[in-house]
């Protein structure tokens, strides 16, 4: 059964997430890195040397600030209107523009094309694949890539999984994450449109902790 999104309801549930963002960590410098262990994995080479990207989900927009700096035409997109407020008021100065819009919408509507699109634990894991990278491929420039990290899968537990909001109590706002083996991955990125795809899982820098699945892939052609 397929996962039934509530986009206003999930609204809500991502405005909650950016009120709760510290200060400091929308204050603190630009940084890009697809783990959740600081200093760890691979950097923003794995999107090639783009000249324009897109990020979906961006959050706190660090990521895009972090390519703005080195004059990459930065864009990102998130639902939360409270972040988008945050972000573009921080670092909007650098360039970068932030679009408030639910993922699906924004790149069936937007004409923009980009050299990279990329989601750091963002929105391409709350969002049905099936859906959503054929979008992203009709928005990749020729030769262009796609490279998003989340949470590897749940031995067993694939598909759309039910998850709400931290701690279990009070108001029950709740969301859908997408999770899938690498090999599934591949498989739904080439049945998108894709010409190559790779997904792999890096290690936690600690033996046993929670490693970072990684998932690349590039489309036919060659940037001009």
């Amino acid at each position: 059964m397929p996962a039934r999104h509530d986009i206003a309801a999930e609204r809500e549930l991502w405005d909650t997430y950016a009120q709760s963002t510290r200060s400091d960590v929308l204050d603190s410098d630009p940084v890009f890195c697809w783990t959740q262990y600081a200093g760890h994995g691979p950097g923003p080479e794995l999107l090639g040397e783009p000249e324009s990207v897109l990020e979906l989900g961006c959050g706190t927009g660090r990521a895009l600030a972090y390519l703005a700096q080195r004059g990459v035409k930065a864009t990102g997109v998130d639902l939360s209107p409270v972040m988008v407020e945050q972000t573009t008021k921080r670092w909007g100065p650098l360039g970068v523009r932030f679009v408030c819009c639910e993922v699906l919408e924004h790149l069936a509507v937007s004409t923009d094309t980009y050299d990279a699109v990329y989601s750091i634990f963002g929105a391409v894991w709350f969002t049905d694949p099936a859906r959503l990278l054929p979008l992203i491929a009709d928005r990749l420039n020729p030769g262009g890539v796609l490279v998003f990290s989340q949470p590897p899968a749940i031995p067993g537990a694939y598909g759309p999984q039910g998850m709400y909001k931290g701690g279990f109590a009070g108001k029950a706002m709740y969301t859908y994450r997408y999770s899938y083996t690498p090999r599934k991955w591949e498989n739904l990125l080439r049945k998108a449109g894709f010409a190559e795809a790779e997904a792999r899982v890096i290690e936690a820098p600690t033996a046993g902790h929670i490693g970072t699945l990684i998932v690349r892939a590039t489309m036919r052609g060659t940037r001009l």
